[in-house]
């Protein structure tokens, strides 16, 4: 497993190794001990898998009271997945990383907790995969609207499609500051 580091820290990219011949591909999505020693993910308790559509933009979310950290890849089709730093406290609270996710390359990214998650679907149709390190917990559900000008996220979508939720969620610095999640530095 190699492992690539993002201007964010704690969010990582991992390339799997991928056994190929005439036939197709193999790949272990995830192996606890497949990561490298210096690399310490959390315990997963729960995956999810999306499937969306062409233009198709997801986020951004976060859980406040229950983060969750996400390992995220691509089954099939390509998407460019966000992780944004909410975290207040953090010396890169409201940075952002950006990486293209596809079913070519089969990179993950790992996006710690107390960040928000996004994505838009570059291909047809992507199917999503992440595990989480905590239960889905709809009370703690936050929100930060995609197209926060603060941000400058670079989407790739044109005219992405929004739920209607994530439509009205309100830029970071409207968030009231016990709504946003802490930042812990480590010891």
């Amino acid at each position: 497993m190699k492992t690539q580091e993002t201007d964010l820290p704690g969010v990582l990219l991992f390339q799997p190794k991928i056994f190929g011949d005439n036939r197709g591909f193999f790949k272990e999505w995830y192996r606890a001990d497949s990561f490298p020693e210096n690399i310490s993910l959390p315990l997963f308790v729960q995956d999810n898998f999306s499937r969306s559509q062409k233009n198709i933009l997801r986020g951004l979310h976060y859980q406040l009271n229950r983060p969750q950290g996400k390992l995220v890849g691509v089954t099939r089709g390509a998407v460019f997945d966000v992780a944004v730093d909410v975290r207040r406290g953090s010396p890169s609270f409201g940075r952002w990383v950006g990486v293209v996710l596809d079913d070519r390359e089969h990179r993950q990214i790992y996006i710690p907790p107390g960040f928000a998650h996004g994505f838009c679907v570059l291909s047809d149709e992507a199917d999503v995969y992440y595990k989480c390190s905590d239960y889905y917990d709809p009370a703690s559900e936050r929100g930060v609207i995609w197209n926060d000008p603060a941000l400058a996220i670079s989407w790739p979508c044109q005219e992405p499609a929004v739920s209607g939720k994530d439509a009205v969620h309100p830029r970071l610095n409207e968030i009231a500051v016990e709504d946003l999640p802490c930042y812990e530095a480590a010891a």
